[in-house]
């Protein structure tokens, strides 16, 4: 999930460097640009966590997939999370590490097939972990289950992303388990719960008051705690030292647990950019610059939050001399990626950059029209782009997921 947030807004590099690097490789837009320093700044903080909790964090690789990054990122973190079986395939072959998995539900042949793979195995339901249970105690290659809880408290900023809410798919619910059959937990070794999004440490401060006001009794007999992810941990104005001190309590009241955490967006904040180009200069009531990059297909969140993103150069509507609405080549008429004012008038073919596009954009693109996917392309520490890791995608990409 991305919004419009001042701590998680802006590309943390230096533009002109990588505006250099991008034109000097003769690369085309639209095109997302990966800094793969900033990745390195965003694991060490990571990694600060984990030596000094001894917790353990993962990726979560819904919101960051990016293999070619993924060699930098193992340096940081233990392994990743992933939401279903095609993730968990890629953590596992590309990444390494530990396996962690969670789904709303899984189907008979997901489970055969992620008992190859994963280290912890994460249910929705009592009903879904009693389907599965045998499988999960007799599978010849140890896996440690665990539940999803819904602790009834969140401070989800927006209702699409609180998975508190009345009538939420998401998690058991403290009565449920108190009033369950003990025998149909026996065998859970962890629970699990993700209520953040985008929050910082207080946020996190509240949620584990009502998981242990409510579930003390659960996690009193479990192995591992998982606090989910939505942290803001590697953002500037984050409270990393609260956060710390949280988990540290967590062990001091639970000395016998593993406590995990698995943001995505920690890994990936502020680390890369989208650049686009304008194609056309149009006026119906106040000017229009239409751009090789979608809102609907390259950065769905601008909808579906909805948000606007930063982009360089670019004030508020009015605030300089000259005021675009920003849209995209697709046929959906709202695809409108925001309204920006510039101190000169804009011209075809003059670049745009979109700020912080590394996280929940590249994950989430669609080709719908035939929209081309933006490439991908990586820019090394020494300033550099290495064409040989830049990720280009054409028609048989589109033809291919459509039979």
């Amino acid at each position: 999930m991305k919004k419009d947030h001042p701590e998680t807004g802006l590309y943390r590099g230096d533009i002109s460097r990588l505006l250099t690097a991008f034109e000097h490789r003769g690369l085309d837009t639209p095109c997302y640009v990966l800094d793969q320093t900033l990745f390195r700044r965003n694991g060490e903080i990571l990694k600060r966590v984990q030596d000094e909790t001894g917790a353990k964090i993962l990726l979560a690789q819904k919101a960051f997939s990016c293999q070619a990054l993924y060699p930098v990122l193992r340096e940081y973190l233990v392994g990743t999370a992933a939401s279903g079986l095609h993730e968990a395939l890629h953590g596992s072959r590309e990444f390494g590490g530990e396996v962690h998995v969670f789904s709303p539900a899984y189907k008979p042949d997901e489970v055969a097939e992620l008992l190859k793979i994963a280290d912890h195995f994460v249910f929705n339901s009592l009903s879904q972990w009693k389907r599965y249970r045998e499988a999960i105690l007799s599978s010849p290659r140890p896996v440690s289950p665990g539940l999803r809880i819904n602790p009834q408290y969140s401070e989800a900023v927006a209702t699409i992303y609180d998975p508190c809410a009345s009538g939420s798919r998401f998690g058991v619910l403290a009565e449920e388990l108190r009033s369950a059959d003990p025998a149909d937990l026996e065998g859970i070794a962890g629970i699990h719960f993700h209520t953040l999004c985008e929050q910082g440490a207080s946020a996190l401060g509240s949620t584990l008051e009502a998981v242990i006001e409510n579930f003390d009794f659960l996690l009193r007999r479990v192995k591992w705690f998982n606090f989910g992810g939505g942290h803001l941990i590697s953002s500037p104005g984050y409270d990393l030292e609260l956060l710390i001190s949280l988990i540290q309590n967590t062990q001091r009241r639970y000395p016998h647990l593993q406590v995990y955490l698995e943001p995505g967006e920690a890994a990936a904040v502020g680390t890369g950019v989208l650049l686009g180009t304008v194609i056309d200069l149009v006026k119906n009531d106040l000017d229009i610059a239409i751009l090789d990059v979608s809102a609907t297909t390259h950065m769905p969140d601008v909808l579906e939050m909805p948000y606007r993103p930063v982009v360089e150069g670019g004030g508020e509507p009015g605030e300089k001399a000259y005021t675009y609405r920003f849209g995209g080549p697709s046929c959906l008429a709202g695809d409108v990626i925001g309204d920006y004012s510039f101190d000169t008038p804009l011209r075809i073919g003059d670049r745009v950059v979109f700020h912080d596009m590394s996280h929940y954009t590249m994950v989430k693109t669609t080709t719908f029209n035939g929209i081309p996917l933006p490439s991908i392309a990586i820019l090394d520490e020494k300033g550099e782009i290495d064409l040989s890791r830049v990720r280009s995608f054409g028609y048989e990409d589109y033809r291919m997921r459509l039979g």
